[in-house]
């Protein structure tokens, strides 16, 4: 599935880097920066980001399963990331509507 159109990157492409670099450190904190750099791409128009965000968060939680590695410490992780990330979603959706009353 394509995820970003503007530098033609597909999911698989995205997931791909994701498991390399958490070959790499799989404690490490992925943001889709970190993954468009080591494409070597960068962000147009970041539109896709909040779907990277996804990518990571499902391929990093499938990697730690895969690997057994100590779950309580990854499930914790996780759901933090997932409260955090539904925080900025719900800011972003407030901030458009006062936008929009506004204009």
């Amino acid at each position: 599935m394509m995820v970003c159109s503007c530098n033609l990157i597909t999911d698989k492409d995205i997931k791909e880097v994701i498991v390399a670099l958490l070959d790499e450190d799989c404690w490490q904190l992925i943001v889709p920066g970190k993954v468009y750099h080591a494409m070597q791409k960068r962000g147009r128009c970041c539109g896709c980001f909040p779907n990277v965000v996804d990518l990571i968060v499902r391929t990093t939680e499938e990697y730690h399963a895969a690997r057994e590695s100590a779950g309580d410490h990854v499930v914790v992780f996780m759901e933090r990331l997932r409260i955090f990330q539904e925080e900025q979603k719900t800011a972003i959706f407030e901030r458009r509507q006062r936008m929009a009353s506004v204009a």
